[in-house]
């Protein structure tokens, strides 16, 4: 009874964290909405714009803006029960494409994923049947270090989806992804590294030209500075 009681109480409290019981469209995370620039979505989380760092600069702007929700209650002692550990924006050319929100481990405690997909559900309705990836498609760097997806939600433009863990990290992920947005970002990705292979020789050329000139100026400055005092 105590440990049915309080995996009711934690999926009570994921569900009114997403602000409100009623269904919520696949294009939002609690009030965050996707598409949105750095500056509204800072507003809302309570950060300045300039804390986005900037991850890539060209062919396109990815940013990465993260946020940790108060672990008190506004204008109280008392501790928040919002089991948000963590939640990364992502933004391709000032438009947010994804939201990855890790939970907290004390706050999903005893929660099965049974526990979390019923809670989930609440707000994004019914989860769609497990599929497993097509063939010859692999994984994702994200998808890989978030574990198994056990539960998806979505439609032909947007996709919510449940992972669990099993290792030190996190015990559970939501992943919100604009599928049109995450894949121009994906793609900007794989052109950016492919420039940084292709320029590489020229900057290490650049590098070694500027520590020469670096290495003369120095020497130069000590010469004179010297010349300046030297006694016979």
């Amino acid at each position: 009874m105590i440990h049915a009681r309080t995996l009711a109480i934690c999926a009570v409290g994921i569900m009114c964290s997403t602000h409100g019981l009623e269904a919520q469209g696949l294009s939002q995370y609690r009030n965050f909405e996707l598409g949105s620039n750095v500056v509204s979505v800072s507003a809302l989380a309570g950060l300045a714009s300039s804390d986005a760092k900037v991850i890539r600069q060209r062919p396109a702007v990815l940013q990465d803006l993260e946020w940790r929700p108060s672990r008190w209650v506004a204008g109280s002692i008392a501790k928040s029960t919002d089991p948000v550990e963590e939640i990364r924006f992502s933004f391709y050319n000032d438009q947010l494409f994804r939201v990855v929100v890790d939970y907290a481990h004390e706050r999903t405690a005893g929660m099965t994923g049974a526990d979390m997909i019923a809670a989930i559900s609440a707000v994004y309705g019914t989860a769609a049947p497990r599929t497993s990836r097509a063939p010859g498609s692999a994984a994702s760097p994200l998808d890989r270090e978030s574990g198994m997806p056990v539960a998806r939600w979505g439609d032909i433009d947007h996709a919510v989806v449940l992972f669990q863990s099993t290792s030190y990290g996190v015990p559970f992920r939501l992943v919100v992804t604009d599928v049109r947005l995450d894949g121009l970002a994906k793609e900007a990705e794989t052109q950016a590294l492919r420039l940084d292979v292709l320029e590489a020789p020229s900057r290490e050329i650049a590098r070694q030209q500027k520590e020469r000139d670096d290495a003369s100026a120095a020497a130069t400055k000590a010469r004179d500075a010297n010349k300046s005092v030297f006694l016979q």
